[in-house]
């Protein structure tokens, strides 16, 4: 085979390093973003967290024209009036010059927030950290149950009849195993145990904390649970209602239940009311689950008739290169040391600038869906328009991704609560004026009629389709039923109250 050379000419797109870490600060949430610059600062010694007296402290000592001109531009956006919001663009004067000044003093200061934090531990700081520091997570319900059992005084063989009925325990609290397998299971090391035996520890842990775990079946857990309290005559007729007829309960045919239980409308309602607070689920009580903390990314208020978007000061704290540090670099030194700190240099200047573009594009989006979404924050859930995040990316000249990205787990605190940016994009479905209605406008319209309606008559999915036609959307009873599964609400013969 001949061997030649051939030239070929084609378009690729390259990511730059300082382009992947744009991309990827922008799609960290807030507490990965401030986990993150903990890490560069630990890894960086060019960059570091400034303070307010380091802030005075570098104003004082500024000497050259040059740097007093620099500094002076940096503080201008501070000055600014708040209601132009000023954290959403990236002024001339504050973007890190390509080729660094290296030779001379770094006195310039980048903020990457609008307002400065204080590094003055108060007592307020101590306390909250207390109150962390004693979260965590919290033990499983077989731990639960094991510390109960090391703390009861039993034989070898009941403590193992014990542990075997806990290893059978789900998370909900029920007994997934049988006794007779379970039983089989413990003559495998004491032979002389009897199936009464193993139905006697089963009682015992059936009594542990939560009242009604290691029921084999909903009706013993209620039974259970009931056994703690002073018979009544509420308590007698939820005994009787749970014993001989749970399954009309479950299926809400009060009109049987009150023939076949022979007592009054008052006295059922009564006995319902009872059961209602007893504990389907005891195991579910207690999980081992970790706190899941959420930190805002813009704040949303109104002042003097306008919505403004401001940035959480707390999210990112003020970063500088060290001045001290960068005066020592040589651009002439080819040593070691030197080449050292200019390319951590560097990678300062990048990092720094990728927190000013996340801030940037987090800004311009958040105003966005604030300007698309107004009568949201001044309704409420049903004046929220329908929304797709194709619309912000055209409107603001960006990739459907990056909008995608900044709008995955970054929040924003409004007036009516805190959402993820997320929530404000929803499908639409037609009105009647040939208009367009959001799906979560829907659903508070669909919750707002079932919690208004009669709880002795609730409405049927084709009842409430019917009602919102009439207000001019037009929705198929299918949609109604899939936004109220949504929304965890159960259909209509199960909504039904005596009262």
């Amino acid at each position: 085979m001949k061997q030649s050379l051939q030239l070929r000419i084609g378009q690729s797109l390259t990511m730059t390093p300082q382009l992947q870490q744009a991309i990827r600060l922008l799609q960290l949430s807030s507490l990965e973003l401030q986990a993150e610059i903990q890490e560069v600062l630990e890894s960086n010694p060019m960059l570091e967290a400034e303070d307010e007296n380091q802030s005075a402290e570098a104003t004082e000592n500024t000497e050259t024209p040059n740097s007093q001109s620099q500094e002076a531009e940096a503080s201008t956006p501070e000055t600014t009036e708040q209601p132009d919001i000023n954290n959403m663009d990236i002024n001339e004067n504050q973007e890190i010059p390509d080729d660094l000044p290296v030779d001379s003093a770094w006195d310039d200061i980048y903020d990457m927030t609008t307002a400065s934090s204080s590094g003055t531990i108060t007592d307020d700081d101590k306390a909250r950290e207390f109150l962390e520091n004693q979260s965590g997570d919290n033990d499983s319900l077989i731990e639960h149950l094991l510390w109960q059992l090391q703390v009861t005084n039993l034989s070898d063989a009941d403590r193992a009849i014990a542990t075997s009925i806990i290893d059978a325990i789900d998370d909900d609290g029920y007994l997934k195993e049988s006794l007779e397998d379970i039983h089989i299971g413990i003559l495998k090391d004491y032979e002389e145990i009897e199936m009464d035996e193993v139905e006697a520890v089963l009682h015992l842990v059936q009594h542990f904390d939560p009242i009604g775990v290691a029921a084999r079946n909903l009706q013993e857990c209620l039974l259970l649970q009931l056994e703690q309290f002073t018979e009544t005559p509420e308590l007698i007729h939820a005994k009787n209602i749970i014993t001989e007829h749970l399954d009309l309960l479950g299926n809400h045919d009060y009109a049987k239940l009150k023939r076949y239980t022979r007592i009054s409308e008052s006295e059922l309602a009564a006995a319902i009311s009872f059961i209602q607070t007893l504990n389907p689920k005891p195991g579910a009580s207690i999980t081992k689950t970790s706190t899941q903390y959420v930190v805002p990314d813009v704040f949303v208020r109104k002042d003097k008739g306008r919505w403004l978007v401001e940035l959480n000061p707390d999210t990112a704290p003020k970063l500088r290169v060290n001045p001290l540090y960068a005066s020592f670099i040589n651009n002439k030194n080819r040593s070691e040391d030197n080449t050292y700190m200019k390319n951590n240099l560097q990678e300062a200047k990048w990092f720094l600038k990728s927190l000013l573009s996340r801030n940037e594009t987090l800004m311009r989006v958040a105003t966005a869906i604030v300007e698309h979404q107004r009568t949201f924050l001044e309704y409420g859930e049903e004046g929220m328009k329908p929304l797709v995040l194709r619309e912000i990316a055209e409107e603001l000249e960006l990739h459907e991704s990056t909008i995608s990205r900044v709008t995955t787990q970054k929040y924003m605190h409004t007036p009516n609560g805190l959402y993820e940016f997320k929530y404000f994009f929803s499908s639409h479905v037609g009105t009647a004026d040939g208009g367009e209605c959001s799906a979560t406008a829907i659903r508070a319209m669909i919750k707002k009629l079932i919690d208004n309606e009669d709880s002795r008559k609730p409405m049927s999915d084709n009842k409430i389709a019917g009602l919102l036609v009439e207000q001019g959307i037009n929705v198929a009873r299918r949609t109604v039923a899939k936004y109220r599964e949504a929304m965890m609400i159960p259909p209509s013969n199960e909504r039904k109250r005596l009262a």
